[in-house]
């Protein structure tokens, strides 16, 4: 089982009485310090000369918090340490591996959920055999149980076990995994994650009820290159000569605005005081926006490609280039606003889950040479790239495409739909793409042309990621 893929299914809830948020909330509060204590011997073998972090001991813990968890929820935090500390491992040999740029700075060691005097994070996990749902159209709950001193104190019968009143509806199903439950205390609201590990025959099935279109065996597949990057979330560019752009500027706009909110308030507090409830609340609603768009374009781009029966995919690898920059505003849009990283993964995941290859190539310098004739004369300004040596006028990340599509299946025909700015060349079809809030709806890249003036920040041709 453990091969299954996995997915993640995500709800809110609330307890469905005063009784269990009560006891919901001694039963969380009691992770943080055993996780705590795991995590300090672990981290006094690790800063150790000879310490082995694997050889800490900490059974001994359940004894105190078993009565309170359950001793299968202090296994469960045991394992998710140990978790935390394979992963912290696995990036500590990437960071001495000389051959693997993808990790740039020393990783940290695992660190505390929180402490006594500014309190702790309120985070449970229950084992997947010890939590069940009962969904129902009106209201759907999930139960587990909690340690032996908790049903005493709180009066439980026999078999009886907290109650949650779950919002939400699983998008996924499988075999249940290890249930984590947060509370978001900036927005009073109990979070939980329900992961799946789902068969491999029943993935592609689940992932495609999701889609308008599939992968049509019978006819011609055709290969695809997408220019990843902060201004344009994605370009696409197809072999049959088909492109797309989800223009991003907007959405980097709504960020530096609730940027500039928190700023504002962070001023206002006390010179004691770092964040505050309200802070947390712009933050959280930042990130969601963010993230939200950017995973829509990418469901979006994914039927779009399905639709050309596209069955490759180059997505340009930006690892080796996300230095950072002269420009204050280009490095919050590559290092705030826009996870390179998180983006990639994302395409990955999607467009592997409905059958299309992702392989990841070198984008450095995609945009600074000409897809037409090669030459090195060019100039990119924002979305516009212009080739003194042909004359080409294009958008410069379709230009990147381009470059990256030619890289690996050879020299093609000119895209149809090229230039950024000139409505004799922009596509009719809503091959450009812009995030209403909602929904990517399509704009015609004339449309943008007098916003691009506004926007735009002159750059030299390799440095400005997307």
């Amino acid at each position: 089982m453990s091969d299954r893929p996995q997915r993640t299914n995500e709800y809110t809830a609330h307890p469905a009485t005063e009784r269990y948020k009560q006891c919901l909330f001694e039963w969380l509060a009691a992770h943080a310090p055993l996780w705590n204590q795991i995590t300090y011997r672990r981290r006094q073998q690790y800063f150790q000369e000879d310490g082995d972090v694997w050889g800490a001991e900490y059974t001994d813990l359940y004894d105190e918090y078993a009565p309170i968890l359950g001793k299968a929820a202090c296994q469960q935090v045991a394992r998710k340490n140990s978790e935390a500390w394979r992963s912290h491992f696995r990036l500590l040999d990437k960071y001495h591996d000389d051959a693997d740029s993808t990790v740039t700075e020393k990783p940290s060691p695992p660190g505390y959920w929180g402490n006594r005097d500014d309190g702790y994070e309120l985070h449970g996990l229950v084992r997947n055999d010890l939590y069940a749902f009962d969904w129902d159209e009106d209201k759907s709950i999930l139960e587990f149980g909690v340690g032996d001193v908790l049903e005493d104190k709180y009066d439980f019968e026999y078999q009886e076990r907290i109650t949650l009143e779950v919002r939400g509806n699983p998008q996924w199903n499988g075999d249940d995994s290890r249930l984590e439950l947060v509370y978001d205390e900036a927005a009073d609201t109990l979070r939980v994650t329900h992961p799946v590990r789902i068969r491999p025959d029943t993935l592609r099935e689940q992932r495609l009820d999701a889609f308008t279109h599939t992968l049509d065996s019978e006819n011609t597949t055709h290969t695809a290159a997408i220019d990843v990057g902060a201004n344009n979330t994605l370009a696409i560019v197809t072999t049959s000569g088909e492109t797309a752009v989800y223009h991003a500027r907007p959405e980097f706009d709504q960020f530096q605005v609730l940027s500039e909110v928190i700023s504002e308030l962070q001023s206002a507090l006390p010179d004691d005081q770092y964040t505050s409830k309200r802070i947390q609340r712009v933050y959280d609603e930042r990130g969601e926006k963010r993230d939200h768009s950017r995973d829509a374009a990418v469901k979006h781009a994914a039927d779009w490609l399905l639709e050309r029966n596209v069955d490759t995919v180059y997505v340009g690898d930006l690892t080796d280039v996300l230095d950072s920059h002269w420009s204050a505003t280009v490095n919050t849009k590559t290092h705030a606003f826009w996870s390179h990283r998180q983006l990639v993964d994302r395409l990955e995941l999607t467009l592997g889950d409905v059958g299309i290859t992702v392989e990841r190539v070198n984008e450095f310098d995609s945009s600074s040479t000409c897809p037409e004739c090669e030459s090195e004369d060019v100039l990119r300004d924002g979305d516009s790239f212009r080739c003194h040596e042909c004359e080409l006028d294009a958008h410069s990340d379709i230009a990147g495409a381009w470059n990256l599509l030619q890289d690996e299946v050879g020299p093609m025909a000119r895209p149809a739909a090229l230039s950024a700015e000139r409505d004799r060349d922009a596509p009719t079809d809503g091959a450009y793409w812009e995030w209403n809030g909602h929904d990517w709806t399509p704009r015609s890249f004339g449309e943008q042309s007098s916003l691009l003036d506004q926007t735009s920040i002159s750059e030299p041709a390799s440095s400005q990621p997307g």
